[in-house]
Parts: structure tokens; sequence; C-alpha cells
């Protein structure tokens, strides 16, 4: 039986008397681009939160291929399947680029301590390293540290380091955030080239035109509770999305 890679079924999220996600419901099937879309306030980093393991919900469930992710931290969850790159990059700045994905890469091998210690052989590691770094547009700075180099091309390290983990389903949080429209525009290239390989992807952005621009579709969240899902172009003209998340401005999708 084929089961859709992501489901995520009537979550809801309290803290206190604030209801921060609201019965959320998202299904990202096998090759699928979605642009996760919302105003600031929307819950977005709650419910990725959630799919993370980081947070517990208070009512809902998270499946992965058809597996409930229950009770499962974040590293089991990483082991099954998922990756996430986050919007504030933090490599390790004492290795270079190689070496940080190198790291990523062997993860397998540091999930038992002893394997760790009889391990030392780094080539498998470093290959794949390097085809990871060419795959992101990085192979000429594999040598560098990260402190010489510019935010854009920390933002394709993080996204090498998720890719090291094999993962079923990346989850990108804002990776286009802090970059000028040049450099978003070419990460945002790289991102639908990565899901035109079939890597599942849900990707949560505030810059909308990039997000229009790649993704077929989009889950739009307003204070907590889900608003609409489908096809990106139909989805953002709905004058309760325009009202939502634009504040009512008409052209703000096209900005």
């Amino acid at each position: 039986m084929t089961y859709p890679v992501l489901e995520v079924s009537d979550v809801t999220v309290r803290f206190g008397g604030v209801v921060a996600v609201d019965g959320a419901s998202l299904t990202i099937k096998a090759g699928e681009l979605i642009g996760f879309v919302g105003p600031n306030g929307a819950g977005k980093t709650t419910l990725m939160r959630v799919i993370t393991g980081i947070i517990k919900p208070d009512e809902g469930q998270v499946l992965l291929g058809g597996k409930d992710l229950a009770g499962l931290a974040v590293n089991q969850r990483i082991r099954a399947g998922l990756a996430l790159a986050q919007q504030i990059v933090q490599p390790l700045k004492a290795m270079t680029l190689l070496e940080n994905v190198a790291l990523a890469c062997g993860a397998e091998k540091t999930r038992n301590p002893f394997s760790a210690m009889v391990s030392f052989d780094r080539d498998a590691e470093n290959r794949r390293a390097l085809e990871l770094l060419s795959r992101v547009g990085l192979r000429e700075a594999a040598n560098l540290e990260p402190a010489k180099l510019p935010l854009g091309y920390l933002k394709r390290l993080e996204v090498a380091r998720a890719l090291a983990l094999n993962p079923q389903l990346l989850l990108l949080d804002e990776p286009l955030a802090g970059l000028n429209q040049s450099e978003a525009s070419e990460l945002a290239d790289l991102i639908k080239a990565l899901n035109a390989d079939g890597l599942p992807i849900l990707l949560i952005e505030h810059n909308l035109r990039e997000v229009m621009r790649i993704c077929p579709q989009v889950y739009v969240q307003d204070q907590g509770r889900p608003l609409a899902f489908g096809p990106t172009e139909e989805v953002m003209s709905r004058p309760d999305v325009i009202q939502a998340y634009m504040g009512g401005n008409t052209n703000a999708a096209g900005q």
C-alpha cells in the first residue's frame, strides 16, 4: 500500500489559554512541492515544530510514510526520514563546508557509539559531501570555512546538510529570509530543481513572489487555523486569503 509522505491530521496546540494551531490538516504526496504561507502569528512555526517533534500537540496526529510519529523524539524523526533546513543557519564554524556536510553524511555511523569509535575511514562521506556541495552550487567553496562566506552560501550549506540525511521529506523554514532578490531567486530555483528530482518539499516562506513562482500548491494558515489549500494561483487570488495574508492589498500577491 502506498501512503502519502506526510499526513498532518486535525493538529491543535494550546499554550495556556492561547490556541496557537487549531485543527491544522495537510497532506504531502510523493514528489510534491508545497508552499506553506500565512501572516505573522499564523502558527506556521508552531506547526513545523509539531511535525519535527519539538512540540507535542494537544490533539491530532502526524504520520510519515504511514507511520505515526507520536512519541518519537527529534533525532528519531530524522532517522525516520525527516530533514529540516532551518531559517537561522548555525554551521560548525571551525570546520570547512566539506567537513560540515561530511559530518551530516556520517550521521548513521554516530548512531552507534561503538561504530563511531571504530570508523576511521571518511572517504565515502567526503565523496558524498562533495557531491552534495556540487548539487547546491558550492563545490568551489568546499574547503572554505563558513565565517568567510556570505549568507547566501550558508543557506545553501544548510540545504546540503539536510540532503545528507537522505530524507523522505525536506522541510525548509524560510530559507530565503535575509537574502536579496537575486540570491532568493537562485535559491528558489535550486529548491525547484531538488523537487524536480523527486524530493518532496514543504516550504515555509514569506517571500510570496518566489513561492508563487515555484510552488504548484500552497497551504495557507491564518490565526492558527487552516484557511486554504490547493493550486497556488487559485488559492492566492481568493478574497479571504488576500484579506488575511495581505491585509486586503490585492496587488500584494504579485510582490
